[in-house]
């Protein structure tokens, strides 16, 4: 079945880097789009950042300028470039996607989640 994957979560210090990583695998006949959401304690679940088929992106405006998604189509993968991370970046990533399968299904589907933690 379509799965999806997330890796690159971990703990860092505040104002470092970390790139997350997300691969999309099964029976898949084309994404329409992919992105990443995350979730802190407590919290309900957020945009952080999403990419369309034609490459458009989308931001929340508390990663703009600081957080860039990106994919490889050919490895159905997209990544998440965090930059001058902050506490208030910790939650779990989530990835997502909007896809259609070989049986031309279309739905969402969500990966199981990485965490990261910023300390300061």
């Amino acid at each position: 079945q379509v799965q999806l994957v997330e890796s690159g979560g971990g703990l860092v210090q505040a104002g470092k880097s970390l790139r997350l990583s997300c691969v999309a695998s099964g029976p898949i006949l084309r994404i329409d789009s992919m992105g990443w959401y995350r979730q802190a304690p407590g919290k309900q679940r957020e945009l952080v950042a999403t990419i369309d088929h034609d490459g458009t992106t989308n931001y929340a405006d508390s990663v703009k300028g600081r957080f860039t998604i990106s994919r490889d189509s050919a490895k159905n993968t997209v990544y998440l470039q965090m930059s001058r991370l902050n506490p208030e970046d910790t939650a779990g990533y989530y990835c997502h996607a909007l896809l259609q399968t070989i049986t031309l299904f279309r739905g969402d589907f969500w990966g199981q989640g990485t965490q990261v933690t910023v300390s300061s």
